[in-house]
């Protein structure tokens, strides 16, 4: 016979009326239990009344997990939603990991009220017991089904930094790192930068040694110990999302060597032949990009001489010789050669950076014909570089505000960055002996004081499909959304997408009932 609304208040008044001797009166609580099979009204009382008296009947634990499962799986939503709201009830003892599990699976629902509450919900027993929370929600993202693993990862990107100090304790951080080296293990390239928001966003991690194990995470991930193969765009993709992750994380006293030689040893030389794992970007710039923004941070390296001449080697590919002269004194060419500003800035940047820790190589490690061969195209490319500075200077002269603005005179502005770099760097290696002393910010990056012409700097921050947050400045901050400008003489370049393929291959799971 089912239980009607008449049962389960009777049953209510029972329990509620025994006050200390609530185990004698096992057979109330079961009506209330056999509620959910009854109709909308039996169902919505059931899901209020099941966690009310829960704790008095240890021995119908399961039994009454169960039954509000089923409620949370009703195909009536505001039963779902009365049913989940009531959950954190339940998430006492040993239970708080299985609540934590059967909420991290609700996250699959489409209707966006009931995810919201999922999200309350699942904060709300974090306040209760962190690591057991955790251990729900890792259990998920290890073992469950695509859609909640990807939104389990996205809910702990997400929240877990909204969360105190009194909740993320110390043991509590040293847990989730624990897991989420994990889940590294077999991650999509978009898995990875979310999880890599995770865990640099940990206080336990803001520290030099910290730093450094974000490091060593990433360079696991990197495979820098295998050749690069430069036609998979998936191999590429990795190399470059890891290298963005890596990005912030170096300091003078947490180095870049690793991957500034792995750039030297199997980038550069097949620099022209990189496949892009996104059409619209410019992979050759985005690559001297990385590795100029790196080069700062190298540490001693075992192949210096060679990285370097590596370096002065491409340097040379993009620093072209003068057009010869015919008997008149025109030259022989049709054209010019193309002055690639952006590309050269960031090779001399790179070269200036290594060089310091070998400063006699152009004098002592350079052949006489390939010196003097690097010196006539210098010459050539300054010459061309103060007629285009020059250029910049008149068309931006007397404009401020909105006039520098437009799509047109921001890119002059940047140009005009990228070859005053480019000029100071090139005047050092004029000097006799070459010095490699001046200091100069990149173009792309933010400048440290005001200047009188200052571009702005896009911001942006990706968190995957529907989400974003503010970029922060210690944890780890997101460099794959900002904008490349390149001089009008140049091809123009991309922007860093940070499309995620695939770090690994994870099978597909199929759909089945909550556990």
């Amino acid at each position: 016979m089912a239980v009607t609304i008449e049962d389960l208040y009777r049953s209510y008044g029972v329990l509620a009326d025994a006050k200390d001797n609530l185990s004698q009166h096992k057979d109330a609580y079961q009506v209330i239990l056999d509620g959910v099979k009854g109709g909308a009204k039996e169902k919505r009382l059931a899901a209020q009344f099941i966690p009310k008296f829960f704790n008095s009947f240890p021995e119908l634990a399961d039994a009454a997990i169960n039954a509000q499962l089923d409620l949370c799986e009703d195909d009536d939503v505001s039963i779902r939603r009365h049913a989940i709201k009531e959950l954190p009830r339940f998430a006492t003892g040993e239970n708080i990991v299985r609540v934590a599990d059967i909420l991290t699976q609700l996250l699959q629902t489409d209707d966006n009220a009931e995810f919201n509450q999922v999200n309350a919900a699942l904060i709300s027993i974090f306040k209760i017991d962190a690591k057991g929370t955790l251990g729900g929600l890792f259990s998920q993202i290890l073992q469950g089904e695509d859609i909640v693993r990807e939104r389990a990862i996205k809910f702990l990107s997400t929240k877990l930094k909204t969360l105190t100090e009194e909740v993320m304790t110390k043991e509590v951080e040293e847990y989730v790192f624990t897991e989420t080296k994990k889940v590294l293990e077999d991650v999509t390239g978009e898995e990875f930068v979310l999880l890599m928001r995770v865990v640099s966003g940990l206080r336990v991690l803001q520290t030099v040694n910290g730093r450094q194990q974000l490091v060593e995470l990433v360079v696991e991930q990197a495979f820098l110990e295998q050749a690069l193969n430069p036609a998979d765009p998936d191999t590429v993709d990795r190399l470059l999302q890891c290298t963005r992750q890596a990005l912030p994380l170096f300091s003078k006293n947490v180095h870049s060597t690793r991957f500034v030689t792995y750039f030297c040893e199997h980038v550069l030389p097949n620099l022209s032949t990189l496949a892009s794992p996104v059409a619209e970007l410019d992979i050759q710039l985005e690559v001297l990009k990385l590795l100029a923004e790196m080069s700062p941070f190298c540490g001693d390296m075992d192949k210096l001489e060679p990285n370097l001449n590596m370096l002065f080697t491409k340097l040379l590919e993009f620093m072209p010789l003068p057009p010869e002269e015919v008997e008149n004194g025109e030259n022989s060419a049709s054209e010019e050669p193309k002055l690639q500003f952006s590309y050269v800035e960031c090779l001399l940047f790179g070269f200036h950076q290594l060089g310091k820790k070998l400063p006699d190589f152009l004098l002592d490690k350079v052949d006489a014909e390939r010196l003097k061969d690097f010196k006539i195209r210098l010459q050539y490319f300054a010459r061309g570089l103060q007629v285009y500075i020059r250029q910049l200077r008149v068309a931006l002269q007397g404009k401020t505000g909105d006039a520098l603005k437009t799509d047109e005179n921001k890119i002059k502005v940047v140009a005009l960055k990228i070859t005053n770099n480019i000029n100071v760097l090139i005047k050092d290696l004029f000097h006799n002996p070459p010095s490699f002393k001046s200091t100069v910010t990149l173009s792309w990056k933010p400048v440290q004081k005001a200047e009188a012409v200052a571009p702005k700097r896009p911001s942006g921050e990706e968190m995957g499909p529907g989400a974003s947050t503010k970029k922060q400045i210690s944890p780890l901050p997101r460099r794959d959304a900002r904008q490349i400008y390149n001089p009008p003489s140049e091809q123009r370049g991309g922007f860093r997408g940070g499309r995620g393929r695939g770090f690994g291959t994870r099978g597909n799971r199929s759909r089945g009932r909550i556990y």
